[in-house]
């Protein structure tokens, strides 16, 4: 891959979402959640995404590697349905799948890198754990929170972008504003930290199935999001995930590295993620 297109593409992708998430209603109205399939597919307003039980105080658009009905028979059937890709600007969804296509390519060089660094075979997340890999792609946006008294900071308590949490999959490439500040990740210590925005990179967190498969050598990343910015905040992730109905458990290499206890029990990743949406938005 030449990184110097993706380096392009990441700003393009940046900038043209941030002004979709500024334009209220004209594109946000084609691009409405399918609340009828019961899948977060579209447009989600601030309030509709949960985490352990708060609403968030963020909007989103949330596309999916789309499932065809009776792809994965009953697995599948709360991912099935088409993105809702917004009309406005017109090359919007063209860009995305542009980046989304320079995404995968990137995250399974990712992949190949760890696979060494573990000592296992180069190719041995491809396959059939992750050689068709699904993919989610969110553009996230985070309003500016005013409160009665006319302050622009928000309470930690109450007033979080997103709730603390790991991701389902393989990796995140997160893209995110040059010059806000509000990504946290907590360390090995129990505090959070900030992921200080370097402008032309992604931060990367490791998701819930390459723990799995890693027999816990790497950690899945909790992180939150709280805007303490007065400006509105846009990022663009990116979800690398196995194949939606790989079985996924650990790898020998990692068991044997790991003190030759299998840490973890097999998990279909396609059941982990429908069971994460489903409690995840208000329907």
């Amino acid at each position: 891959m030449e990184f110097g297109i993706l380096f392009l593409k990441i700003l393009e992708a940046y900038r043209v979402s941030f002004s979709i998430c500024l334009m209220r209603r004209s594109s946000k109205s084609n691009s409405l959640r399918q609340l009828d399939t019961g899948c977060s597919i579209g447009y989600q307003r601030v309030g509709e995404n949960i985490t352990k039980g708060v609403p968030d105080m963020h909007e989103a658009i949330d596309c999916y590697r789309e499932v065809k009905p009776g792809m994965y028979g009953r697995l599948g059937e709360a991912m099935e349905g088409c993105n809702k890709w917004p009309s406005d600007p017109p090359n919007f969804k063209d860009l995305m799948e542009e980046y989304v296509n320079l995404c995968t390519d990137l995250s399974s060089k990712i992949m190949r890198g760890i696979a060494l660094a573990l000592g296992a075979p180069m190719d041995v997340f491809e396959g059939n754990r992750a050689g068709d890999p699904f993919w989610v792609l969110r553009v996230i946006g985070y309003p500016v929170v005013h409160h009665a008294n006319g302050q622009e900071m928000p309470k930690t308590e109450t007033d979080v972008g997103c709730g603390a949490h790991t991701d389902y999959g393989l990796l995140t490439l997160v893209n995110q504003d040059d010059d806000i500040t509000a990504l946290q990740v907590r360390n090995s210590n129990g505090e959070w930290i900030s992921a200080l925005p370097v402008p032309g990179t992604f931060v990367c967190n490791i998701g819930d199935m390459l723990k799995i498969l890693t027999n816990g050598e790497y950690e899945s990343t909790l992180h939150r999001v709280i805007n303490n910015s007065p400006k509105y905040r846009v990022c663009v992730a990116y979800f690398y995930e196995p194949n939606f109905d790989a079985a996924i458990e650990p790898l020998d290499t990692c068991v044997q590295r790991t003190g030759g206890t299998k840490k973890f029990d097999s998990a279909v990743y396609g059941k982990h993620l429908v069971s994460k949406v489903l409690t995840n938005f208000v329907m």
